[in-house]
């Protein structure tokens, strides 16, 4: 008979081959640690070959999830229990536990064969290397194959379930209910009844394992966190991303056509929006990135919302079309998964190396608004933003995600009614606006709303509203090509001045104490790891302000005089100082960059003890 131990958090991280099944078997348990009203957050990571060399180093996947009973902000800085498949999922994550933490490792696959793939000469389960580690051998493997005897299926088949004979482990562990993986297997191997049972078997097998071993003498409970009221799922950054599009799309009653071209890791989004054709989204998968933004910026000239979706290296090939977009001055989405670079760089790891290029990389003055989601769900409300000012001022929108969103997950409530989300309000040209030479009606398509200093938008077509657009300069109103200077300077510093002029919120700071003199500011995917370590900084009687900005162009109108009112400003990011280049420059404030880009995001104790070293710098020290 188990104890039952109630804890307050847990870090669990799975570890394999990329053949394992780690990532399904993460995502299992992640979806029944919500089904129990835990706050949670996740860390996907593997491999970018799609089947790397069996049992080496390279080759491991991983998925670390956090739950617990209160607010959670990040992943989890290191894992309390590690579930190890093999020698090489040991050795590439035992540099991140804790000493004392639990180790449940598979002893099957500890062959002399399988250990020097990854430079073992000796057996770590048969020495005392791992004495520092609460360490419990099972043969997971074995017991799998043992559990499915009965069943009709070859040795391969039923060694393929050992994963679920570890998520049942796990289940019973932290009593995690089965129901909801029960119901998932059953869907997906509703075609294969016989791999549904071994599964199915393989599942109850680890739970009644946990259960009458001698080796695992502990449950633990995490109770359900505090959380406004309302319905919940599990959500990561790009289905959230798919979401908000199609949510915007209705709201402004328009079509969404998704032109896309696949890449890491980006591609989710083409596979979640081409799931939603039944609300109105066309998805073209084109044969090339350029092709991709084509499509999606002629569905913006024919009045539907054009989006293109794209990582990194394919957003510097989207990059002339995206100017052209800004000369044609129309609503075009480009979600920018960014990653880790250059060049093929390390496509399932995760950056924010992409920041000067959204601004910047494009020939001539070529200006569009950037936004920054903080978080997976956060990703359904920028989504939604980025249409907003898409449609509003008649301008591309960039949206930088990244990896650690886009695979992350976290609970999401959903709204209650449609009439939660924003509206989005669009009005197409219907009307002459304008005289000809000869006193007619007549259709200047540069002729700017006063406020907004967005064009109109003409769905090619329509009787009397004929015009001509391109990339060659237009004259300012007729929309005439036009090699004028003066018009050119003209037309140049207006495409700024709408960028400038979009209304964006004011930067609000979380300062406590009220008298801090060290400000940390962050934006996108950082937010997380720094709102947890400023957490655990102020545990510990630190005084520290921290901001995070989710527009990055225009940047909020206050935010200057947010960072002139501070002693020091430290900005971290995952890329070696973008941001507070752009800062510095602007503004005029010696930001202190801390950077890192190592594929992984920051954890909460790094961020904790820059914010240490710089009160310390600062003479606020001593403050344990």
């Amino acid at each position: 008979m188990s104890n039952l131990k109630q804890i307050n958090s847990v870090v669990v991280r799975f570890a394999g081959d990329s053949g394992d099944g780690m990532q399904l078997t993460g995502d299992r348990f992640t979806s029944d640690s919500a089904v129990l009203g835990n706050d949670l957050s996740t860390l996907p990571n593997f491999p970018a070959e799609i089947r790397a060399p069996q049992g080496t180093l390279p080759g491991v996947s991983s998925f670390q999830v956090h739950f617990a009973d209160h607010s959670v902000l990040t992943p989890g800085d290191a894992p309390d229990v590690l579930v190890a498949m093999n020698p090489a999922a040991l050795k590439a994550n035992l540099g991140d536990l804790p000493r004392g933490s639990t180790i449940i490792v598979n002893t099957d696959e500890f062959s002399k064969r399988n250990l020097a793939k990854v430079g073992y000469t000796d057996n770590p389960l048969d020495d005392d290397s791992l004495e520092a580690w609460q360490v419990h051998p099972v043969p997971l493997t074995s017991i799998t194959v043992e559990a499915l005897a009965d069943f009709d299926l070859g040795r391969k088949d039923k060694e393929r379930a050992k994963n679920m004979f570890a998520l049942g482990l796990l289940s019973w562990m932290y009593t995690r209910t089965l129901d909801g993986t029960r119901a998932f297997l059953t869907t997906k191997f509703a075609d294969q009844p016989d791999i549904l049972e071994a599964n199915l078997a393989a599942l109850r097998a680890g739970h009644a394992y946990g259960e009458t071993t001698e080796a695992f003498s502990v449950q633990y409970a995490v109770a359900p966190a505090p959380m406004e009221a309302g319905t919940y799922r599990n959500i990561t950054g790009n289905v959230a991303t798919a979401y908000g599009l199609t949510a915007a799309a209705h709201r402004a009653k328009l079509p969404l056509v998704l032109g896309s071209y696949p890449i890491t890791p980006a591609s989710d989004l083409l596979h979640n929006l081409s799931r939603l054709k039944h609300f109105g989204v066309t998805t073209i998968q084109a044969e090339d990135e350029i092709a991709a933004i084509g499509a999606a910026l002629g569905a913006s000239f024919g009045g539907s919302i054009g989006v293109t979706t794209t990582s990194g290296p394919g957003l510097a090939l989207k990059s002339e079309t995206i100017g052209l977009a800004v000369s044609l001055e129309l609503p075009l989405i480009i979600i920018d998964v960014q990653r880790g670079g250059p060049s093929t760089g390390l496509p399932t790891k995760t950056e924010q190396a992409d920041l000067l290029q959204a601004m910047f990389g494009r020939n001539g003055e070529s200006p569009v608004a950037v936004i920054a989601p903080n978080s997976p769900s956060d990703c359904f409300h920028a989504a939604i933003e980025a249409v907003q000012i898409a449609t509003t001022y008649r301008t591309p929108v960039i949206l930088l995600s990244d990896g650690y969103l886009a695979n992350g997950s976290q609970p999401w409530r959903l709204p209650a009614t449609i009439d939660e989300l924003p509206t989005v309000d669009v009005e197409f040209a219907t009307e002459p606006n304008a005289t000809d030479a000869k006193g007619n009606p007549a259709f200047h398509p540069y002729l700017r709303d006063a406020d907004t200093l967005a064009r109109p938008w003409a769905v090619p077509g329509t009787a009397g509203l004929e015009h001509r657009v391109g990339g060659i300069e237009k004259a300012d109103g007729t929309g005439e090509i036009s090699y004028d200077p003066a018009n050119h300077d003209h037309m140049v510093r207006t495409r700024q001045a709408k960028i400038d002029g979009i209304a964006v919120p004011d930067i609000e700071v979380d300062d406590p104490s009220g008298d801090a003199k060290l400000l940390v500011i962050g934006w996108g995917s950082t937010y997380g790891p720094i709102a947890a370590g400023a957490r655990l900084a102020r545990a510990t009687g630190a005084k520290v302000a921290r901001a995070h900005l989710r527009n990055l162009a225009p940047l909020p109108g206050n935010l200057g005089e947010v960072l002139r009112s501070y002693e020091r400003v430290v900005l971290p990011e995952m890329n070696l100082g973008q941001l507070a280049l752009l800062l510095r420059g602007k503004y005029l404030v010696d930001i202190q960059s801390h950077t890192a880009v190592r594929g992984l995001p920051f954890t909460a104790a790094e961020i904790a003890a820059v914010i240490g070293e710089h009160l310390d710098a600062l003479g606020e020290g001593n403050h344990a």
